[in-house]
């Protein structure tokens, strides 16, 4: 059976081919609607699931990068509690630390102050390929000196301030405050030495 021609004056929807429609009556969406609809849910979900892995991402390496600084910070100390002062150079070396391997570079470089050189330590995971100067997760920076030891008899001039009861800094003499007594004796008033002290003679007496 044909479909009955429509009259020019009739409406549009009247004329429309017949399409899908549902038990009610109503008519559904086409294909191309349904493509389109997914389309724009995928591209959403992409969306939504590229800003969970970024966030992911970032806390692990935020957690990597405290975790390397807590390596160098390890290996400062144990270069501090070794009592040996560290040559001028560069070293390497691996530890475990956090269930994980950790690849170290120590720097030592001398400072103006002799006796005391200065310790960088750069550290990332074992298992990051790198060459010497990228790849690093932190540096950590410390410094070691022999003041715990022998005085090496050096001197620094720290400037011309004054201290009350001190001489200006840089002679490296200390006075005795006023009312500190004698050694071991703090908060004692010392006691006054007698002066001899000579008779004034009149002016023009023999």
């Amino acid at each position: 059976m044909s479909a009955m021609p429509c009259a020019p004056s009739a409406r549009r929807s009247a004329c429309r081919p017949p399409g899908p429609r549902g038990a009610d009556g109503s008519r559904g969406f086409t294909l191309i609607e349904v493509l389109v609809a997914l389309a724009i849910v995928a591209v959403g979900v992409a969306a939504v699931l590229g800003a969970l892995t970024s966030s992911a991402n970032t806390v692990l390496y935020l957690r990597d990068k405290t975790f390397a600084q807590w390596v160098g910070l390890n290996q400062i100390a144990n270069l501090r509690l070794s009592g040996q002062l560290q040559q001028p150079g560069n070293s390497d070396g691996d530890t475990d630390f956090s269930g994980r391997k950790w690849h170290w570079r120590e720097e030592v470089t001398s400072t103006e102050i002799p006796g005391v050189v200065r310790i960088d330590i750069k550290v990332r995971p074992a298992d990051v390929k790198a060459d010497e100067d990228n790849g690093w997760f932190t540096t950590v920076s410390g410094v070691q000196g022999d003041a715990v030891g022998i005085p090496n008899g050096y001197l620094p001039d720290w400037g011309s301030q004054t201290l009350p009861g001190l001489t200006p800094t840089g002679t490296g003499t200390r006075s005795t405050p006023a009312g500190l007594g004698a050694p071991g004796g703090i908060g004692t008033t010392p006691t006054p030495t007698p002066t001899s002290q000579q008779p004034n003679t009149p002016q023009g007496s023999q």
